[in-house]
């Protein structure tokens, strides 16, 4: 009798730390924050580069707001830029571009297909991503914070073109 209760608080000491992996619960509780510069491949500012696109986050299944604006650079290098960013925690969160025009659900992600531009640096915070140059900037027009974990879009800025 006393192995088995000892093997039974085995298991749920296991399951708990398990479970804890996999949910990451305190993540949603603390913000990363990052505070990236422009970067210096141009003298130039962001505000005195035109974007090749931009967009605002909306909410998805969590809250987000700032926006994103794809720059190309003096050196041709193209970057994904965001400002006055914040969005909520969690495990294994992405940047992905998406082949649609916008993503307001999990499912508009998963369909249209998707480039991750790797891990969301911070929750918070002004931050940069490169653009590979073979992306098709007239397909991949969202951009979106995705958790690969849980397979949820948290939040989603769609890109417009802008005019030169």
């Amino acid at each position: 009798m006393q192995s088995t209760k000892l093997i039974f608080a085995l298991v749920i000491v296991i399951a708990a730390v398990a479970g804890w992996y996999a949910f990451r619960p305190e993540r949603l509780f603390t913000n990363q924050s990052v505070n990236e510069q422009f970067p210096t491949a141009t003298a130039a500012a962001p505000a005195q580069l035109s974007a090749l696109a931009s967009g605002d986050f909306h909410d998805v299944s969590h809250k987000g707001s700032g926006t994103a604006a794809i720059y190309q650079l003096a050196d041709g290098k193209r970057v994904l830029r965001f400002t006055n960013f914040e969005t909520s925690n969690g495990p294994d969160v992405q940047v992905y571009l998406v082949a649609a025009d916008d993503a307001r659900d999990a499912e508009t992600v998963k369909n249209a297909g998707f480039i991750s531009l790797g891990a969301l640096k911070g929750n918070v915070g002004d931050q940069n991503y490169d653009v590979p140059a073979n992306i098709d900037l007239n397909k991949y027009r969202a951009v979106s914070i995705w958790c690969r974990r849980f397979s949820a879009n948290f939040a989603t800025a769609p890109l417009r073109q802008q005019q030169s």
